[in-house]
């Protein structure tokens, strides 16, 4: 792609035109629709949940820590009215993912919408998850990807539940997977080893960001015919907690010309997940504020992306 293409999609993207999407008057009744929302107790899961819950879903708030979940079910609950239900989900640990798969299938026997919203970026290059995986690439896709296949009946049920014949899957990822080199994954760098670390925790959040949007095609491609709707989308750049990690003025700059608040990032996602207008669309990439975006050789790789379906069923084996 040129410079000038380059620019574009940059401006474009950054800082894009006005939404034409309103939740609060775009959003359906979604009074009998089961949703999970991972990350769902801070910065654009929070947002999400908000949204879901004034539409009057029933959202499980899928989080690693009960009490940071509570707190925020709480102070949601004070804002809405509606009670959000917690979810413990570490998608640094397969088993435990697993786990809380098998947990939602108990009380649920269908799951109509999955927003894959959490994740982690930029953390110290040599952590990793408690599976000896690279804690981006492990916790962003791979995590997220064997909680989705976990919960491959509940969606399955809830398409067949649905007026439209559809469950949808929205897979947060990122404009970093612009700045994701080739080839698109580095498979020595999954986990440790020489050539991760020399990749540099940034490289590696760009790859993790790829591999959501690699999932997510691949999903759709395999699970159309089941009426699984599965799209990626980036969110924006958002002020949330997933920038800790980042050093103070490098923080400060994003903040003061790029960022803009929580809920803006919720609006992609929300379009993707719940919009007659996107009840047909898998396999896209949605980018702010609420619009399709053609896919470039960043964002689709058909190659790429069933290697990397085939790699993801190999770990999860014994999970």
């Amino acid at each position: 792609m040129g410079v000038i293409q380059s620019a574009r999609r940059f401006i474009t993207q950054t800082y894009p035109p006005t939404s034409k999407f309103e939740p609060q008057r775009d959003i359906p009744d979604l009074a009998g629709k089961v949703i999970i929302v991972t990350g769902g107790n801070t910065g654009i899961g929070r947002e999400t949940i908000k949204a879901l819950l004034l539409k009057n879903a029933k959202v499980y708030m899928a989080s690693r820590s009960r009490p940071k979940a509570e707190a925020a079910i709480n102070d949601l609950k004070q804002q809405t009215g509606k009670e959000a239900l917690f979810l413990e989900l570490d998608l640094a640990n397969l088993d435990k993912v697993r786990k809380a798969a098998d947990e939602f299938m108990r009380k649920e026997p269908v799951l109509h919408i999955l927003f894959n919203s959490g994740g982690v970026m930029f953390p110290p290059v040599e952590q990793l998850t408690d599976d000896g995986y690279d804690l981006q690439f492990g916790t962003n896709c791979l995590g997220h990807a064997h909680f989705t296949l976990s919960l491959m009946p509940a969606l399955i049920d809830g398409a067949k539940a649905s007026p439209d014949g559809k469950a949808r899957v929205v897979n947060t990822s990122s404009f970093v997977v612009y700045y994701n080199s080739q080839p698109l994954i580095k498979w020595n760098t999954l986990r440790d080893d020489p050539a991760r670390t020399a990749l540099g925790t940034r490289s590696l959040y760009a790859q993790s960001k790829y591999g959501v949007v690699g999932f997510s095609n691949e999903l759709a491609r395999r699970y159309a015919e089941h009426g699984i709707v599965s799209n990626a989308a980036n969110p924006g750049s958002i002020r949330t907690d997933l920038q800790r990690h980042l050093p103070s003025f490098a923080r400060t700059i994003i903040y003061t010309l790029f960022s803009k608040p929580a809920p803006m990032g919720a609006l992609t996602q929300l379009y993707a997940a719940t919009s007659p207008e996107t009840a047909n669309a898998t396999g896209k990439w949605f980018v702010p504020w609420a619009r399709e975006w053609p896919h470039s050789d960043q964002t689709r790789d058909p190659e790429v992306e069933s290697k990397l379906w085939d790699w993801i069923q190999e770990q999860r084996k014994g999970h």
